[in-house]
């Protein structure tokens, strides 16, 4: 099973038009996936979802992350590294069955010029502590209100072409 996980809690977010921009050429080539908004993480996730605590929304989550073989992360840039909400969803999946061995595909986004280059980076040496492979092609796509337009879909030749070819490596992958 593949999910692509929104890697932002922010409401309207750019990570989710891309999210669904993946997700959809990906059906288009024949895979279904699951994509998993992290505006969906239960409320007072951080109060009753970690150290141990979990609740029957969170278990549904960790079933869908433990059924997973393959993760596209689209990651926003925080902070010249990626949002703490995605790293306390890490932090709250069970080691090491949710992500040890699996597979992954990143995708940086920015409304700067580098396309979250650091925060993917960052994410990078955490998927390598878990064990979860990630493919050697990263996409980093700066600029991305310029990159994306209305109906959530990139335009951009060099951008179509960039992700297409992510796409079908990830789905060799």
């Amino acid at each position: 099973m593949i999910t692509i996980i929104a890697g932002t809690n922010r409401p309207h977010s750019n990570t989710l038009k891309v999210a669904k921009y993946y997700q959809n050429e990906l059906a288009k080539k024949g895979l279904q996936t699951n994509l998993f908004d992290l505006q969906d993480l239960p409320e007072n996730f951080l109060a009753n979802s970690l150290y141990g605590k979990k609740t029957e929304t969170f278990d549904k989550i960790q079933e869908l992350i433990t059924n997973t073989s393959k993760f596209l992360f689209v990651i926003p840039e925080y902070n010249g590294s990626y949002p703490g909400v995605l790293k306390a969803l890490i932090d709250a999946c069970a080691f090491p069955e949710s992500f040890y061995d699996k597979k992954a595909c990143l995708v940086g986004i920015s409304s700067g010029k580098y396309g979250n280059i650091r925060g993917v980076e960052h994410f990078n040496g955490v998927c390598a502590y878990l064990h979860l492979h990630v493919m050697p092609l990263r996409l980093h796509i700066a600029n991305i209100k310029q990159e994306i337009n209305e109906n959530g879909d990139f335009f951009m030749e060099d951008t179509l072409k960039f992700t297409n070819q992510q796409i079908d490596k990830f789905i060799a992958y």
